[in-house]
């Protein structure tokens, strides 16, 4: 960190200037005002004092006719009592005053140190405390670059005054340049998450709000706004992420003077934050990535996780879940047949699924109740965990601890658990209501009882569901208040003390699919189920759109039967491969009905996917534009770019045929690589190849510039089809 008092910039203040991961940050605090962003953008080198007062001074805008004077200087939290006329960082009040506060900086540390003038650093944390003038509230601003370029900010506030102070909200947000014209962000159902939708960016607001408790699969999981036609590889995009597992907000907003913004944050039920004397709230992370173009906006992203203080092995088991193989019939012997199929084509973590405990024979009964079942398990799970361990495979457990069945001994014994706001409880989804882990005693008999299966048992993985929304989500403990805040934090405490309790558990995500995967999860877990859909056809755009944010390593990708229990399509097995290798690789899939060739088949794409995952679960994702929809061209580059492995897939009939030339993107453009096809198992059948394969299918050898420029001819497919080619430096 370097630090220069002099020359003071306009109105003194402290000005930051950050770069790190390729971008620079321009924070400052002119006025002693709360922070603003100036310029977040492209790495600017040689930075100092100097340029910064000039860009400061010279981005400050005339007024317009009629407009407050001076123009509103837009903060971090923005602030009304600027003239500011858009959505407000902080709402709230003392029973109707103090509700437009005027906040005044009193301190500004850069990773822990006072600071005061103009000071740049790399990757660093700036924090800014503030308080309001009639010294009822305190505000702290935290604003952190990250090495990979990732920016996130947050704040805290704090009630310093005799009364309750009702929070509506705060929001930070993040200011975006005129030239972002266009919005991408998603939607989605269960089955179908992660649907991209684009949008212009027009005067006024772009919300997307969530009130279902979790995630959701219809969440605008990334917000992004970039230059017009932005795309993959090419155009300047800003995204912004919530990483909160409750209700929150995404939101993209131009004011009449031209002004854009992006923000985020928790979402807040009427009167579900009321600070009395002393107390806080702060908001969850909301990140920012700047990129040139979705993957190095993505890359981003990757990064930060992979970074994470629990990192993520890329030689992380091959799983097995049994889910789609037995349902609710948990016989003790095909339990083990299954497991011992498993081990011998080479599968590495064993997994049983729900219905294990107490009276849950079916949806209808038994959650809550963490205790297993004497009927169908009298000797417990030994059998079946002492089979699994003993044939070298982890065992796995299915829980969904924030649920319980109203037929249940739960239910019946604590009928105020119960997550409702009013004395009867919500409509009912999956049979299902919600307990209130808010509620101590709630929370201490949950955690006894999963505490008591992980203590007995040998278990080295939860698949962790949740799966239904949160309706009228009160404590009927305390008059049916809203909860979902005090809820988010129950969960992620239960994480983290029964990680504390077993350091070595891994965790999945798994929320009736992919409806709670954010990087508030992810700061906990280690997995996200991307969608209870496994079907390869639908699966291909969900595992594209999902690594948006999430890199492949966490990203449950299985292998689905061979015709699909969501969608009854049938699939050969090398495209149902061929499309979950480009994850943490599973099977869900009743071996017992696989035939010999099949299991021979499977067994292979299994020693494929260990030879290479390290490089699809470490490399760089690429994904390519320029083709028809029908056609997806996506793959891995090792981050030295010695190699990659790509995938060229076709999900219907196409035209022309066959298709236009396959480009390869992010190869070393003077390196010359030896591309070809791979052939797992069987060969696609109705393959029409191309002469440069050749009949050794050993490839061409060309320059990573000619693959991405001039590309080479592609094979005749059918449809929902992949073939595979590796690149490797020669």
């Amino acid at each position: 960190m370097e630090r220069t008092d002099t020359p003071m910039l306009p109105d003194d203040g402290v000005t930051a200037a950050l770069t790190a991961g390729g971008v620079t940050v321009l924070a400052d605090t002119g006025g002693g005002r709360l922070p603003a962003l100036t310029y977040w953008g492209p790495a600017v080198p040689g930075l100092d004092a100097d340029l910064a007062a000039a860009l400061i001074t010279s981005s400050q805008p005339v007024h317009g006719t009629n407009d407050v004077e001076p123009r509103p200087r837009v903060a971090l939290l923005p602030e009304q009592r600027t003239g500011w006329a858009g959505r407000p960082g902080l709402s709230g009040s003392f029973d109707g005053t103090g509700w437009s506060a005027a906040f005044t900086v009193t301190a500004v540390t850069l990773d822990g140190v006072p600071v005061g003038g103009f000071v740049t650093a790399g990757a660093a944390t700036l924090e800014v405390h503030a308080s309001d003038e009639t010294g009822r509230l305190a505000v702290r601003v935290t604003l952190e670059l990250r090495e990979s370029g990732l920016l996130r900010v947050r704040a805290q506030l704090r009630n310093l005054a005799p009364g309750t102070y009702t929070l509506d909200s705060l929001t930070p947000a993040l200011p975006i340049p005129p030239g972002a014209v266009e919005l991408l962000d998603f939607t989605g159902r269960h089955n179908q998450e992660r649907v991209p939708q684009r949008s212009t960016l027009f005067t006024g607001a772009h919300v997307r709000e969530n009130r279902k408790g979790r995630t959701g699969a219809d969440s605008a999981y990334l917000l992004h706004a970039g230059t017009a036609g932005f795309d993959f590889a090419s155009g300047d995009v800003w995204a912004v992420h919530t990483a909160w597992s409750g209700n929150h907000l995404h939101y993209a907003e131009r004011v009449h003077t031209g002004e854009q913004l992006l923000g985020g944050g928790e979402l807040l039920l009427p009167g579900e934050i009321r600070l009395g004397t002393g107390e806080t709230y702060e908001t969850p992370w909301l990140y920012g990535a700047y990129g040139k173009g979705l993957d190095e906006v993505a890359r981003r992203f990757h990064r930060h996780l992979r970074a994470r203080e629990k990192p993520v092995s890329a030689g992380r088991p091959i799983t097995l879940n049994v889910w789609e193989a037995v349902y609710f019939d948990h016989d003790t012997e095909r339990l083990i047949d299954l497991a011992e199929r498993a081990a011998a084509i080479g599968v590495e973590r064993y997994v049983l699924d729900d219905g294990w405990f107490g009276s849950r024979r079916d949806d209808f009964s038994g959650l809550g109740d963490w205790v297993v079942s004497a009927d169908v398990w009298p000797a417990g799970l030994h059998p079946l965990v002492d089979r699994v361990r003993a044939l070298g495979m982890q065992f796995g457990l299915w829980f969904e601890p924030e649920m319980v069945n109203p037929d249940s001994d739960l239910a019946r014994a604590h009928p105020d658990w119960i997550m409702a706001a009013r004395a009867e409880w919500p409509v009912e989804s999956r049979h299902q209501q919600v307990l209130n882990l808010a509620i101590p005693a709630a929370y201490e008999h949950i955690r006894t009882q999963m505490l008591a299966i992980l203590d007995e048992y040998d278990i080295g993985y939860i698949k962790w569901d949740h799966n239904r929304d949160l309706v009228e989500a009160g404590d009927q403990t305390h008059g049916g208040r809203p909860a979902v805040h005090a809820q988010t934090l129950a969960f992620y405490r239960l994480l983290d003390e029964l990680r504390a309790a077993h350091p070595g558990l891994e965790i999945e995500s798994c929320s009736s699919g992919g409806a709670r995967v954010d990087l508030g999860v992810l700061e906990r877990t280690d997995r996200v189920w991307v969608s209870d859909n496994i079907d390869p056809h639908d699966r291909q755009r969900m595992l594209r759109w999902t690594t948006q944010l999430v890199a492949p390593e966490f990203l449950g990708s299985h292998i689905a039967s061979g015709r699909s229990h969501t969608t009854g399509r049938r699939h050969d097995l090398g495209y149902r491969a061929a499309t979950a290798i480009f994850g943490h690789l599973g099977i869900e899939w009743d071996l017992a009905e696989a035939s010999a060739g099949e299991l021979e088949e499977l067994g292979a794409w299994l020693a494929f996917y260990r030879e290479q995952r390290g490089l699809l679960l470490g490399g760089d994702v690429v994904r390519m534009d320029g083709y028809d929809d029908r056609i997806l061209v996506h793959g891995v580059l090792a981050p030295d770019r010695s190699r990659a492995l790509f995938a060229m897939v076709t999900t219907d009939s196409i035209l022309p045929d066959p298709a236009a030339r396959l480009r390869l993107r992010g190869l070393e453009p003077e390196r010359r690589y030896r591309v070809r096809p791979v052939t797992v198992g069987k060969e696609l059948s109705g393959l029409a190849p191309p002469p440069w394969w050749g009949e050794d299918r050993s490839g061409q050898v060309l320059t990573g510039s000619i693959l991405e420029q001039a590309g080479v001819a592609c094979p005749r497919l059918f449809p929902d089809q992949v073939v595979l080619y590796r690149a490797d430096a020669v």
